[in-house]
């Protein structure tokens, strides 16, 4: 009897645990200009420090980069992502037009 305690002891401190843990999100978004075979806006997404997915203006789709999300999110959520990064990538082209207007960069160097 007493292991069978110990068990379910440990099983609800685990459950707890698990419960109260934090995670963290982060969407990082890249802009470029002028840079011969290299996309001009860039998405990646992480939880925890992995990558989870990535956007790019070449490929203009949100791509899966590990296999545990799939469970994690629902079917649409890359859909949903790709109308999201798509939608972004004007104001953040815009944004670096506007950058290279105010310190005189019309190219690299």
């Amino acid at each position: 009897m007493l292991p069978r305690r110990w068990f379910l002891l440990y099983y609800a401190i685990n459950v707890y645990v698990s419960l109260s843990a934090t995670h963290t999100l982060q969407y990082f978004y890249t802009g470029t200009s002028g840079i011969p075979n290299f996309p001009e806006f860039m998405t990646v997404g992480m939880v925890d420090g992995y990558q989870i997915d990535h956007y790019d203006s070449i490929t203009k789709r949100a791509v899966q980069k590990a296999e545990w999300i799939s469970g994690a999110v629902d079917p649409e959520y890359w859909n949903r992502n790709t109308q999201i990064y798509a939608g972004n990538e004007p104001g953040f082209k815009s944004g670096i037009d506007i950058l290279k207007s105010r310190f005189n960069q019309t190219e690299g160097e």
